[in-house]
């Protein structure tokens, strides 16, 4: 099936507000990782909580994985780059998260899981992405898809960029999951070098761009290598150009904000302290995922 692409045309392109490092931490049962959207920018950059970058050749640094660990409130997008992981949860599903696949999780009011590495070698590298829910969908019942690589909608311009759609839509092309609270774009963009890549974004949505290989220009700012460019909100913007002048591979990430308050401890995130306060004690109590069965 051929698929007839729009091309977009961005008049007032965003610039860059500011250039974020990743912070080297380790989570699970230490696996190394490099946090990219930190807690101190879930308002900046919200409905987004947290992105962390994870990528070793090295076994010790992701063989024991994350062992059962609970969540409430939000969703979480895993996007496998390289190797396998074998999720296992409290609501009874279980999949193998293979090269160039994505895990979409919605927590909701509770579910307890387990991501465990399924190889003893080789590179293990990906994303995970934290997505916050509404306030009114926060207690809904947990929600989980495997897609593989070959579910998920690609497409190439007629520049050359290879463009796989995980949320949202682009040039045309509706991506494997929407969101109608938070309308997220999630777009992973291979550039060839000396092209150029244009996106619409509402001009009240919240964006950034991470570079995972390579480096980019984005309004006239250099974004090398591991560097996230966090994408200004001026009026009258009406999207994003990124251009390469070499190859480069980068995700762009966009969500409309949903302005409410933000209590997290941990892997929960709620509205207030007495929700978290509950989180708590259901936790505690066996009852976070028991109704998810």
């Amino acid at each position: 099936m051929t698929t007839t692409l729009t091309r977009p045309q961005v008049e007032t392109p965003r610039r860059v507000e500011r250039l974020v490092a990743g912070q080297a931490t380790s989570d699970g049962a230490g696996v190394k990782l490099t946090r990219v959207l930190t807690q101190n920018l879930q308002h900046r950059l919200d409905p987004f909580l947290m992105l962390d970058a994870f990528g070793s050749d090295n076994p010790d640094d992701y063989i024991a994985g994350f062992p059962d660990h609970p969540h409430r409130g939000f969703e979480t997008v895993t996007y496998m780059i390289a190797g396998r992981m074998r999720h296992r949860d409290s609501a009874g599903h279980e999949g193998l998260l293979e090269n160039g696949g994505v895990q979409w999780m919605t927590a909701g009011r509770g579910v307890i899981h387990s991501e465990i590495p399924q190889q003893e070698e080789g590179v293990m590298e990906g994303f995970q992405l934290w997505l916050n829910l509404p306030g009114r969908d926060k207690m809904n019942a947990p929600w989980y898809r495997d897609f593989k690589a070959t579910d998920l909608p690609k497409f190439t311009t007629p520049q050359g960029v290879a463009v796989t759609v995980i949320a949202g839509s682009s040039h045309g092309v509706d991506g494997a999951v929407t969101r109608e609270a938070t309308e997220p774009l999630y777009l992973d963009l291979h550039l060839g070098a000396g092209s150029r890549f244009e996106q619409p974004l509402p001009a009240g949505h919240n964006a950034f761009v991470y570079v995972y290989r390579g480096a980019v220009t984005i309004a006239g700012q250099a974004v090398p290598v591991q560097r996230m460019a966090l994408l200004a909100n001026d009026a009258g913007t009406d999207g994003v150009v990124i251009e390469a002048g070499a190859e480069a591979r980068v995700l762009l990430i966009a969500g409309r904000p949903l302005k409410e308050p933000i209590a997290q401890y941990g892997p929960f995130v709620m509205n207030t302290q007495q929700e978290i306060y509950q989180a708590l004690s259901d936790f505690r109590d066996g009852r976070l995922g028991e109704t998810a069965a």
